[in-house]
């Protein structure tokens, strides 16, 4: 049995996957930038600033220095990808075994490059093991212990049985997939059109259109992923179609609060100012219009996301101009 595990990330997803890890028997350390919420974290047990009404296990210990997870046998990557290059590059300089797994549970794509995590991870790390971890699981409900199943991928089917094995909870249950693109994937554009359902929500047009989005997504989620090497059964599980629910319609969600801000008619820059944790959809939408356009992949709901934020199209405007394009087939 692994007996340690480190967390690379103490906000909100980071804290509450080291709750499960301390749960399944694990000594964790978890690592941030800030000695704020390491002294809270190691004095009162709390994360007072992201989780403030979750007591912590006295298992979770955090640090500010990177070097004291040199010798972990498992690592999570749970910082957001926006600075996720910055942070494996001072995990490389510090070293880590050979076999150390490093598990990207970070939704996102990197800025520089628009790889995928696990793609970014590799470039550091070339000989390690890696693995992904992705699917319905605000953290939130996960801090509270409440049930939660996730999709864990990875190519090699040993690894993603020991990370399984990890997540073995009575309220947190796991599912092994190799699709490590698509499981990837699903994370990083159910924020964007998680912000396009929040201003559905903002605009106060109803169920029938959100739903409408959603079911759209879907089939959009789908197109790039199998212009990228995924399979199509993958965009129907946990990291699919699973996530893509919960983040559109949860109240704990980051990125339908950012759409439902802008639907109201806050400007973006209002709306940044106004969160208090990263919204990744936000620059997720930036990368998936680049990738899709590189693939040639049609993503009217993408594109359009993409207009609101980074080029101050009104949403309700957006709206119309998706329901005015040309009539096609469902499937086509």
């Amino acid at each position: 049995m692994i007996k340690k595990a480190a967390v690379l990330g103490a906000g909100s997803w980071g804290t509450g996957l080291s709750i499960a890890l301390a749960d399944s028997g694990r000594e964790v350390t978890l690592y941030g930038n800030e000695e704020s919420i390491r002294d809270d974290i190691n004095l009162n047990h709390r994360n007072s600033r992201y989780l403030p009404d979750v007591v912590l296990p006295d298992s979770i210990r955090c640090t500010t220095d990177i070097s004291e997870l040199k010798e972990m046998p498992v690592i999570l990557l749970v910082v957001p990808s926006q600075v996720a290059r910055l942070v494996l590059s001072q995990l490389a300089a510090v070293g880590i075994p050979g076999d150390c797994i490093i598990v990207s549970c970070t939704k996102g794509i990197d800025p520089g490059t628009g790889k995928l995590m696990h793609e970014l991870i590799h470039e550091f790390f070339p000989h390690n093991p890696v693995a992904v971890l992705s699917g319905p699981s605000h953290a939130e409900e996960v801090a509270k212990r409440m049930a939660t199943l996730a999709t864990i991928g990875s190519t090699d089917p040993v690894i993603a049985g020991r990370v399984q094995e990890i997540f073995a909870l009575p309220w947190f249950r796991t599912y092994t997939s190799s699709d490590v693109i698509g499981i990837e994937l699903g994370g990083v554009v159910k924020n964007v059109f998680a912000i396009a359902a929040g201003a559905i929500d903002g605009l106060g047009l109803g169920d029938n259109a959100k739903a409408a989005m959603v079911t759209r997504a879907l089939a959009e989620m789908t197109r790039l992923g199998i212009a990228m090497g995924a399979r199509e059964e993958t965009f129907r599980g946990l990291s699919g179609i699973g996530d893509l629910i919960v983040t559109c319609y949860s109240v704990h969600s980051r990125n339908n609060r950012v759409g439902r801000m802008l639907g109201s008619g806050k400007t973006l820059e209002e709306t940044i100012a106004a969160m208090n944790q990263v919204a990744e959809g936000v620059p997720n939408a930036k990368n998936a219009h680049e990738l899709a356009r590189k693939l040639g992949v049609r993503t009217p709901l993408i594109d359009q996301a993409y207009e609101v934020l980074f080029h101050g199209k009104p949403p309700a405007k957006a709206l119309r101009e998706l329901l005015e394009r040309d009539q096609r087939s469902e499937t086509d």
